[in-house]
């Protein structure tokens, strides 16, 4: 082979791609990886999915899953963490920060490997097939039905709520009706890839609108008490008190907790914590990646569409958060999980509160909606390398059969972009795939709650965004010539490996149990890779 421009004759191509932990290769049957062709759009590579998305497109996917129940639910678990609301605000900063460098590293290598399956052909590229395969293992398995657990439990949660019922998530017809509301949504994503993208654009506009709307609540309660200091209408504190002043936190279950008298690593542990909270809402910021393979020109779009959905969220979430701390006294904060329901419920009453679990649950169901389109991006593109079931890669239709037999309703798709406009949406959603995802989420449902399935998800993402980050960070060493249309300076890629790789470790100690079940699952993972490995053999 020839040696790639400015690189010594010595170092061919194949030594630079070698992975790390070896055993990969690329596979353009399967439709992972293709040929790199810089005179076009990068890494030019033939997908399951037609590239019939556009930049648009990739901003509202974002929106739609990032803007979700964590803004609306995990405040409280921030300000039970943190000493005053000014280091709560700062926390979502930081949070927020710290999503925007993972996904901006994302986008360098989304538009170097424009490729279905988002961060499993990184890793594999990077590492070798077996870590891939465990990402892969780990989303579909554990992280992404913990995340649809979660939502569907606080879409029902929100319900509650603003009726009065509390404590109840543990009533088995909560969980029931979590189940039936992950049902219709699983549904409504396997119609087509156009049904669910037009759905994810009317919810974008709700959850902006729903931001729009606690603004300004937030606004008036200000503007009120400029004109006239004997009327308040929010929760008195935000005047009176400093933002920075350290205070007594109410906990959840009714204790006091002094930060006054709290040691240094105390307080880390708790900040760490807090953070938790604060990623948990700003989950999802690698989801564009999925659909890399899906955008008719991943290398300018992909980035556009990160660069410019990632701020919106982030001063999204600090101007709720902010409008939390103006309706409500500081001290209600920290002892709900529905802050925003609380919080309208406190400035407009009860019949108000409604309202805002119904602008809620459409939040909720957009993101919902967003989560289930991707984990059947991410198990169709695991199945067509192998390793899973071939059948759960098919796409337009349901029953067994391999993609291949799928791969002509999509192929159409691919020749005929320009005619989707004019036609009926097609049936080329991963059906099998969603069916895996509703019954694996429905069984988190069963035996999970709010708080555990949290931690779980967090140490499951977190602990493969280290590494895929670290992954770019060595690819930039190996392989300096690689054609990467988007790269943005190394201390981005960094900096998000040093703190998430110290909030991995730190959260494994704070929650060992679940920690114990995530490498219970990559136990089973290897087992089951292994055991297809040798039946091949």
């Amino acid at each position: 082979m020839a040696s790639l421009p400015g690189v010594p004759n010595h170092q061919s191509a194949e030594s630079m791609q070698s992975p790390l932990l070896g055993g990969y290769e690329e596979d353009t049957a399967a439709g992972t990886y293709g040929t790199q062709d810089s005179g076009t759009d990068g890494w030019q590579e033939r997908g399951t999915f037609a590239r019939q998305l556009s930049t648009l497109d990739g901003f509202a996917l974002l929106i739609s899953i990032v803007i979700g129940s964590g803004v609306f639910t995990s405040p409280g678990a921030v300000d039970a963490n943190v000493p005053s609301p000014g280091a709560a605000l700062l926390v979502w900063l930081v949070g927020g920060l710290l999503a925007w460098t993972g996904a901006t590293t994302m986008a360098e290598l989304g538009t170097a490997f424009p490729g279905e399956g988002g961060i499993q052909p990184y890793l594999s590229y990077t590492y070798g097939e077996v870590l891939g395969f465990l990402a892969a293992w780990t989303w579909i398995v554990a992280v992404m039905p913990a995340t649809l657990a979660i939502l569907s439990i606080v879409f029902i949660e929100s319900i509650y709520s603003a009726l009065g019922l509390n404590n109840s998530a543990a009533q088995i017809f909560h969980k029931l009706l979590s189940i039936l509301v992950l049902v219709v949504i699983s549904t409504a994503n396997s119609i087509s890839t156009k049904t669910s993208t037009r759905l994810g654009n009317v919810f974008v506009a709700v959850k902006l609108s729903s931001i729009a709307l606690l603004m300004t609540a937030g606004i008036t309660v200000v503007l009120v008490y400029a004109a006239d200091h004997s009327k308040d209408l929010g929760g008195g504190d935000w005047h009176s008190r400093g933002w920075f002043t350290p205070r007594e936190s109410v906990l959840p279950g009714g204790g006091i907790f002094d930060w006054t008298s709290a040691s240094g690593w105390e307080l880390l542990g708790h900040y760490c914590t807090a953070l938790y909270g604060a990623l948990w809402a700003y989950s999802g910021w690698d989801k564009a990646n999925y659909v890399a393979a899906e955008l008719s020109a991943p290398s300018s779009q992909l980035p556009l569409a990160i660069n410019t959905a990632i701020p919106t969220i982030i001063l999204c979430f600090i101007a709720a958060n902010t409008a939390y701390y103006l309706l409500l006294p500081w001290k209600a904060v920290s002892t709900t999980d529905s802050v925003a329901v609380t919080a309208i419920t406190h400035f407009l009453g009860r019949r108000a509160a409604i309202i805002a679990a119904v602008l809620i649950c459409l939040v909720v169901a957009g993101s919902l909606l967003g989560n289930s389109f991707v984990v059947g991006r991410m198990t169709v593109a695991a199945a067509n390398k192998t390793w899973l079931p071939q059948y759960l890669g098919a796409v337009g239709r349901l029953g067994l059969g391999s993609n291949s037999q799928s791969r002509e309703i999509a192929e159409p798709l691919t020749n005929n972009v320009d005619n989707l406009s004019q036609e009926e949406p097609k049936r080329d959603a991963p059906s099998n795939a969603l069916v895996l995802s509703a019954i694996l989420s429905a069984m988190y449902i069963l035996f999970g709650n709010f708080r555990a399935l949290l931690t779980f998800n967090g140490l499951g993402e977190y602990t493969f965004f280290f590494l895929t980050v670290l992954g770019d960070v060595i690819l930039r060493w190996r392989e300096p010539y690689l054609h990467r249309p988007y790269k943005p300076v190394v201390l981005v890629p960094l900096t998000f490996a040093i703190i998430s790789g110290f909030v991995v470790v730190r959260g494994a100690i704070f929650a060992p149990i679940q920690a114990g079940i995530l490498v219970g699952v990559w136990v089973v993972g290897i087992g089951f890779y292994s055991g297809k490995k040798w039946r091949a053999k």
